[in-house]
């Protein structure tokens, strides 16, 4: 017999797989609460009861879709199979992908959020916290994202040791978003740069593990 609990878990996982669908469709403006229940096949009262609005309801995509992240990068790091600039690469990848394959994901997974915890003051945040619960929570989303990055940094500690790792992830994380940006804006040209998104991240492992030759 289904308990209380796992019923609304379900609803929850059934809101959040109608929202992502939602937005690789149509990007944020087609996620609405509404949109996202009757996608869901739940109650029309069902979407407001896990989510306070369309901005919790995004940052709870943004979150699942950063552990999703983490756990590939996990595994590639995990991997005894694969050397580290393979992992590196993968990694890398990894990230690049999302842009590629889900532009509208991607963008929400980078935005600004307007209010950040702590920005309301302690009662309003946590008035806020009560309301969105941990499922809209964005400090649920930033400990997605930071689980990602720990597991990218062990990749990256892997070949420039722990000392360099933090000054080289960052290079690198923001050279692949910026790789990325370029190519889902249209403005990584092959005929103007005659270079790929694929090329630039083999060079920026070539460039981590000592080997700068462009061959």
């Amino acid at each position: 017999m289904t308990t209380r609990a796992e019923s609304a878990a379900a609803t929850r996982r059934a809101l959040l797989d109608a929202a992502a669908e939602l937005l690789d469709l149509g990007g944020p403006e087609a996620v609405t609460l509404r949109e996202v229940g009757a996608r869901a096949g739940v109650s029309r009262g069902a979407p407001y009861r896990h989510f306070t609005g369309k901005d919790s309801l995004l940052t709870s995509v943004a979150a699942k879709s950063w552990e999703r992240i983490g756990d590939q990068v996990h595994a590639l790091q995990t991997d005894p199979a694969l050397s580290a600039s393979e992992k590196l690469r993968g990694a890398l990848r990894a990230l690049i992908d999302v842009g590629r394959e889900q532009p509208h994901l991607y963008q929400v997974l980078f935005r600004r959020r307007a209010n950040l915890p702590g920005q309301l003051g302690d009662g309003m945040d946590r008035i806020r916290r009560q309301l969105c619960g941990p499922e809209g929570d964005p400090a649920v989303a930033d400990r997605a994202a930071e689980r990602f990055q720990d597991e990218f940094l062990d990749i990256v500690a892997a070949l420039v040791g722990e000392r360099n790792a933090r000054h080289y992830g960052a290079l690198l994380l923001t050279s692949a978003h910026g790789i990325a940006g370029m190519e889902l804006s249209g403005h990584l040209d092959t005929d103007k740069w005659h270079t790929t998104a694929d090329e630039l991240v083999d060079t920026l492992v070539r460039m981590v593990t000592g080997d700068g030759s462009m061959t």
